[in-house]
């Protein structure tokens, strides 16, 4: 895929997916901005720091990155949050907080990158979750945004295709990244939590960043040109794979 001469914008660039979605971009030929609240290290052509739920600074994204590349052709909406809180405990804070960053955010930054994608017949990738397909325990607010977020990515594709501009989504599973990593090493007995956790995909293992990056830069690329509204799921097959009775 040759992304030579492609501006592009992603967000949520400091985390694991992020990192390994614009290194892949800028490897392939784009020039690309990345946004997060800290990019400091981040290999990048622009570098456009902020918070995502200051409403001010999602709107004046795109605006910042198209000033930045000259141009602007593809818009990742990568960044995220998630809480464990099951919907008793939630508090009205946390709740806006997580749509705000997951949904919102995404909806303004499109929103505002229309008029520019429109232009250059732009590609929108939003990274969803297999937790927009289903749910694991006590993420009621994580599930609620990212299957809003499926939602807006077949609305935009329905509304702006004959425009030129295409929006997908991607739904990774269980990636290797430092905060899942984390995770895992604060069990009491951490390899075997993670061969439990190759046991729910197919595949046998986990996913590296580099694998949700690969699939990103396809829907963003022209050879996915027919390719619009869809939400890939990239789990390794768990949400396929049925428990045993």
């Amino acid at each position: 895929m040759d992304f030579s001469g492609k501006r592009a914008l992603v967000t949520g660039a400091a985390g694991g997916i992020g990192s390994a979605i614009a290194r892949l971009l800028r490897s392939s030929g784009a020039i690309v901005a990345v946004a997060d609240r800290d990019v400091t290290g981040v290999e990048a052509d622009a570098h456009l720091p902020g918070d995502l739920t200051n409403t001010e600074y999602s709107c004046g994204l795109p605006l910042a990155a198209r000033d930045a590349l000259d141009g602007l052709d593809v818009v990742v909406n990568n960044a995220g949050v998630m809480q464990e809180s099951k919907i008793e405990d939630i508090s009205l804070e946390d709740w806006h907080r997580t749509l705000m960053i997951n949904l919102t955010a995404p909806f303004l930054i499109i929103k505002a990158a229309m008029s520019h994608l429109r232009k250059t017949g732009g590609r929108i990738v939003n990274v969803g979750s297999i937790e927009g397909l289903g749910s694991n325990s006590a993420h009621a607010a994580y599930c609620a945004s990212k299957a809003g977020l499926h939602g807006l990515t077949r609305a935009v594709a329905v509304d702006h295709g004959t425009e030129g501009v295409r929006c997908n989504a991607v739904a990774p599973g269980w990636i290797d990244t430092n905060l899942n990593e984390g995770f895992i090493g604060s069990m009491e007995y951490p390899a075997s939590f993670r061969t439990k956790i190759g046991r729910i995909h197919p595949v046998g293992r986990s996913g590296d960043p580099s694998e949700v990056a690969a699939l990103v830069a396809f829907l963003a690329a022209a050879e996915s040109g027919f390719v619009t509204g869809q939400i890939y799921a990239i789990d390794g097959g768990r949400m396929s794979q049925l428990s045993l009775p």
